[in-house]
């Protein structure tokens, strides 16, 4: 029987205005579907005009500018319900979802959409539940003592895995589909035999501990920030944007 890392793979990934989850924007989005090692990736894209100014710091990053995402970019509404209904699509399959650092991406799927079509991600998987899987959480798990950064750009390089045109949305995800393979090799005999759903309930513990231990590192080191412990969606907060 085939494991699971080595069957069909979604992953999903954004480009954004910046990294506030609450008031930051959407300007570009992929997702890559892989039926097997190997074989050629089906990437679905979207570009996004946020209606509100790309910072130059972000467009330094994903190289997207206001003119360019003004001319080319579609409105948020029925980008946002399109993303979505391939997510739904995908876990109606129980094909599971990729998502590098998921409480980010995700995260602000929803705020998209509370914004924007007056909706939330979750209703889009009372039928069918997410089954997303994380490779900086179960990295940060499985290697928990090796130092060093755990980026995308890191985590490809430690795991000799290809990422041409990072801080693209579709190289982005294809990279973190190609790792999560990776990893499952890597940690075969820990993994072979969990499925994605029980995978999933796992990371939900993993990443609460995982947030707790860098929420003490900050109280030590007297840095003035919150780790939020909610994977792989974060509450809605009452003043969202």
């Amino acid at each position: 029987m085939t494991c699971w890392y080595e069957g069909p793979l979604a992953a999903f990934d954004t480009e954004t205005t910046g990294v506030d989850v609450e008031t930051d924007r959407i300007v570009s989005a992929a997702v890559v579907v892989q039926d097997a090692p190997g074989t050629r990736p089906r990437v679905t894209r979207w570009l996004v005009n946020p209606g509100m100014p790309v910072p130059e710091a972000a467009t330094a990053v994903h190289g997207l500018t206001d003119e360019h995402l003004q001319r080319n970019g579609r409105w948020p509404a029925p980008v946002m319900h399109e993303i979505a209904e391939e997510l739904a699509e995908h876990a109606a399959m129980h094909r599971p979802l990729v998502v590098m650092n998921a409480p980010f991406d995700l995260t602000l799927l929803d705020r998209e959409l509370r914004r924007h079509r007056a909706s939330s991600l979750d209703r889009w998987f009372e039928a069918s539940p997410l089954l997303v899987l994380d490779p900086r959480v179960l990295d940060k798990h499985l290697d928990r003592y090796r130092k060093g950064r755990r980026t995308l750009t890191d985590l490809c390089a430690h795991y000799e895995v290809t990422l041409e045109g990072a801080h693209d949305a579709g190289a982005d995800a294809l990279a973190s589909l190609e790792l999560v393979r990776a990893l499952g090799r890597r940690f075969a005999t820990r993994l072979e035999r969990l499925t994605p759903a029980e995978l999933h309930t796992l990371q939900t513990t993993w990443h609460a501990a995982q947030a707790r231990g860098l929420q003490a590192w900050f109280t030590r080191s007297g840095t003035p920030e919150t780790v939020n412990t909610d994977w792989p969606l974060r509450p809605e907060l009452p003043t969202a944007a």
